[in-house]
């Protein structure tokens, strides 16, 4: 069975963990399949959860299980952040926040026949209280990974950022033993491959993580390494080789890293300042020399920027040698300090907020044309999965990566057990993986000029560092599901720039 999506909604699955264990339940993904007939038919209510991105899908959700005669309860990041087109569209009642404080409330007051429509807290919840997801309701061949959550909050201040309205800045961890649990749950139900660490940033506290790294180290060994982790971090992880010496050992592969912009005016107006202090070039390129993978995010858009920060962006890229680059253009996102602020200018267009950063349109007055800035936005994606251009930074990031630790062994005339350096995967996992390469042969190794590049990188991966030809080629396969978009990108911005720049008086709020 081929993956649908690429995470597993752990939300739903901790909101399910929360709810009464002799409720019956059933874990719908709008990722995964629609609502069909007999789901409508079996549930009393319907307890939906979404980002800003879907909003469209999640009022169309409310709007027909109200039409259906459901209870209807709402929660989420787009729930908690704009609850009143949630409300409009017919949801009985609303959870705005983190279901650890308030879902007992709320079923405490459903019991009594006292529920209010909306459900709050002021106080957010310690992870003590966060219960082991029901990782049994998921699907798991849907999914390309499945996913955990060690820690809420992050201690930066971006301005752009909607991770502090929503969990705050004080950073609220679960303990080791926790994490440990849930993964022995997780792997109890027959998942062996990728889990996401989901953490806004996983060495918020490094207290926090070098401890959960000391427990899942052994674990990991002891269970033949059945998880392959990735993450989210901030870029002062390139300076502490430490860290990414125990994440690599507990077998992280890749982390994700907001870079925003390789211009310093920009990193100051957003309040980026741990991208100043720390070199971004050196950084990135510490975390790939020590085997960590890195994805790194831009964005487009953001006051201050002056034309040309497409093709910055583009010369960072290939100076660092970075393969995975997430190019966005920015959103204003509600009850961040940028909303106020641009709100407060007259420069919010709220009716366009949608949170679709890959093309879509602005939802604010920018302080440059917005068709220049879809056209820069284009541009550097298409330069940047330029397929032959793609695999030789993907080449180029692997072999300036060090070998994995059983090559340096093996260098060294030593031989580690097998179990510390072989996970033991289901035979689905071992039909996935054949099926994942068989695909990339054809996607890549078949038609030139791309089978060209392909064998020629390949080769030379093989002959200068050949314990990472496994992790090149998961890089290849990264940037295949990328050089497709490329056309619909371009679509997307010249749409954009027919646009004209001018506002209407009627469009601002």
């Amino acid at each position: 069975m081929e993956a649908k999506a690429v995470v597993a909604p752990l939300g739903l699955a901790t909101v399910a963990a929360l709810l009464p264990r002799q409720w019956n339940l059933r874990i719908v993904d709008l990722n995964v399949r629609p609502i069909e007939e007999d789901d409508w038919s079996w549930t009393e209510m319907v307890i939906v959860s979404g980002m800003i991105v879907q909003k469209d899908s999640l009022l169309s959700v409310v709007r027909e299980a109200k039409a259906r005669g459901k209870t209807v309860v709402a929660g989420g990041p787009y729930a908690t952040s704009v609850p009143e087109p949630v409300l409009e569209a017919g949801a009985d009642y609303v959870i705005r926040g983190e279901g650890e404080n308030i879902v007992p409330e709320f079923l405490e007051a459903l019991k009594t026949g006292n529920a209010r429509r909306v459900f709050e807290s002021s106080e957010k919840p310690q992870m003590g209280a966060s219960p082991v997801p029901r990782f049994d309701l998921l699907h798991a061949g849907d999914y390309v990974t499945m996913a955990i959550q060690t820690s809420r909050g992050c201690p930066y201040d971006c301005e752009f950022c909607d991770i502090i309205s929503l969990f705050g800045r004080k950073m609220r961890c679960k303990t080791a033993d926790q994490v440990i649990e849930e993964l022995e749950t997780l792997y109890r139900t027959g998942w062996r491959g990728l889990v996401f660490v989901s953490d806004d940033n996983f060495i918020g506290n490094k207290t926090h993580a070098r401890a959960i790294l000391g427990k899942l180290i052994p674990w990991m060994e002891s269970r033949g390494h059945p998880f392959g982790f990735w993450t989210q971090a901030s870029v002062d992880l390139g300076g502490d080789l430490e860290m990414i010496d125990l994440m690599t050992a507990a077998n992280f592969s890749h982390v994700f890293i907001g870079v925003e912009s390789p211009d310093e005016a920009v990193l100051e107006l957003n309040h980026k300042h741990q991208n100043i202090r720390h070199p971004l070039l050196e950084s990135l390129r510490a975390i790939n020399k020590n085997g960590l993978s890195v994805i790194a995010s831009f964005v487009l858009g953001f006051d201050n920027e002056r034309p040309g920060a497409g093709r910055r962006i583009c010369e960072f890229v290939q100076t660092a040698g970075v393969p995975v680059v997430a190019l966005n253009v920015l959103q204003v996102l509600p009850n961040t300090r940028l909303w106020n602020r641009l709100k407060q200018e007259g420069r919010l267009l709220k009716e366009r907020t949608s949170g679709q950063t890959t093309g879509g349109r602005l939802n604010y007055v920018p302080t440059r044309p917005e068709s220049e800035i879809m056209q820069e936005f284009a541009d550097a994606w298409d330069y940047l999965y330029e397929p032959s251009r793609y695999l030789a930074r993907a080449c180029r990031s692997c072999l300036e990566m060090r070998p994995t630790r059983r090559a340096m062994a093996a260098a060294r005339g030593e031989r580690l057990p097998l179990q510390t350096v072989a996970a033991r995967v289901t035979w689905t996992g071992k039909l996935r993986a054949l099926r994942q390469f068989l695909r990339l042969m054809v996607a890549q190794g078949i038609v030139p000029p791309l089978s060209f590049h392909f064998w020629s990188r390949l080769a030379e991966m093989r002959r200068r560092n050949p314990s990472r030809l496994v992790r090149y080629l998961g890089q290849c396969d990264l940037g295949g599901s990328m050089f497709g978009l490329r056309s619909e990108i371009a679509k997307r911005a010249a749409a954009a720039a027919e646009v004209e720049d001018g506002r209407k008086p009627s469009e601002m709020r």
